[in-house]
């Protein structure tokens, strides 16, 4: 088992039943039949399909036979005149290595394309996790509002009697009357950005129905191991590092069939002629072969040269990914620290809010500091609700990066199986 495989295998013993629990996101087959859907991956499979295509031409090879007739009639003054006819069948045949090299480049683009296949999901999977929980987190919002007007609401209304019984001044009910209007303008645009996070959801997987309610978040949980544990994991398993050094591979082996190239393949063939009316006949091998000029050197040079640029196509891109990595993984961390630390803001504001109203009933203070007490608490509650969303889909983008989630493609890869870990 590698040291992947290990971690891998920690990582999931280690994870709390709370962790693997994920009932606020949609069933699995769902999501499997939404991304193959997805335009880009219905692309990507067929670019798939094409690659095999081109490996099997590749394999086989483009010279083919050739064929030719030459009908022709002679006129002498000494014989009279003849039927004559002339008939050539040839074809090229690649010299020794060209062959080879034919099947790896048709192999390389092959998996190449099988990886721009998983890529296009993975892509497809980040971007529906990003529209689902940019959903929820527009839900919770919009239901954290509204739920805060309608306490509003009960507080003003039960304020009004008291007015009416003149047990308070009218200034305290327009205050809060003030407050509730500014609050229902918060409300109508938490309900519009909700509806509108709803229907680019629905839009783009229209394969997921969804419920008239968005699901209750749970309280996240970290991630188990250190950060670097997952940033290796998600560079190990990253397709556009693949994809990278598949095409870097082909590039080297192109430019290698273009040196070889350099020789060009000689045509063989079999000539059969009919003279003088079919009195004499002749049967004979006919070789041919090109001679090589500058363009063959210049476009080896040439493919050289690419080779080159795509093996630092390749650095480029595992440097890129590295980096992304590091700060998904990070993220997970930080977001989770963020969400602790609106927790304990979130109390702290509701015990200070407590007293505030307390003491605005008591008569100790005046009606504006208890609204403001009463919007800190608002605003620590929806921080509080917003980084829960934030944190929980900061883990789940490392999931779905380490492919362990939404990524069925992997089923036979993982740890149990006893292989290596894809690309």
């Amino acid at each position: 088992m590698s040291p992947l495989q290990r971690l891998l295998v920690a990582v999931l013993a280690s994870l709390p039943a709370a962790a693997l629990a994920q009932d606020y996101l949609p069933p699995e087959h769902l999501v499997g039949i939404a991304l193959e859907a997805q335009p880009n991956v219905r692309a990507a499979m067929a670019r798939a399909g094409a690659a095999t295509a081109n490996a099997r031409a590749l394999s086989v090879g483009s010279h083919e036979f050739e064929a030719s007739v030459i009908p022709q009639y002679r006129t002498t003054d000494a014989d009279g005149d003849f039927r004559e006819w002339e008939a050539l069948l040839s074809r090229r045949i690649r010299l020794p290595g060209k062959a080879r090299l034919d099947r790896q480049i048709g192999d390389h683009t092959r998996s190449a394309a099988d990886l721009r296949l998983d890529d296009a999901e993975h892509q497809a999977a980040r971007r529906l996790l990003e529209l689902w929980m940019g959903w929820l987190g527009s839900s919770v919002s919009a239901e954290e509002t509204s739920a805060q007007q309608a306490l509003l609401v009960r507080e003003r209304d039960a304020l009004a009697r008291r007015v009416a019984l003149g047990d308070a001044a009218q200034r305290d009910l327009e205050l809060f009357e003030a407050e509730r209007a500014q609050l229902a303008v918060q409300a109508i645009g938490a309900r519009a950005a909700a509806i509108a996070a709803r229907q680019a959801l629905a839009a783009e997987f229209p394969q997921i129905p969804l419920p008239e309610r968005a699901p209750a978040l749970p309280e996240p949980v970290a991630l188990p191991g250190d950060v670097q544990a997952w940033r290796e994991l998600i560079i190990a398993r990253s397709h556009e590092i693949g994809i990278a050094r598949e095409d870097a591979t082909r590039q080297s082996l192109v430019a290698a069939r273009a040196r070889a190239d350099r020789r060009p393949d000689p045509s063989v063939g079999v000539r059969v002629m009919s003279d003088r009316s079919n009195d004499e006949r002749a049967i004979g091998l006919v070789l041919s072969v090109p001679i090589g000029s500058a363009y063959r050197s210049a476009q080896a040079a040439a493919e050289s040269a690419n080779a080159t640029a795509a093996e630092a196509d390749a650095d480029a891109v595992r440097l890129m990914i590295e980096q992304a990595a590091w700060a998904t993984a990070q993220a997970a961390q930080d977001r989770m620290v963020q969400w602790q630390l609106q927790q304990q803001s979130l109390a702290a504001q509701t015990a200070a809010s407590t007293r505030t109203r307390r003491a605005w009933e008591l008569g100790e203070i005046p009606l504006s500091e208890y609204l403001l007490a009463q919007r800190n608490q608002r605003q620590a509650q929806l921080a509080e609700a917003l980084a829960r969303v934030q944190a929980l889909q900061a883990i789940l983008l490392v999931r779905v990066d380490t492919h362990e989630l939404w990524h069925p493609e992997l089923a036979s890869a993982q740890p149990h199986a006893g292989g290596e870990p894809s690309p």
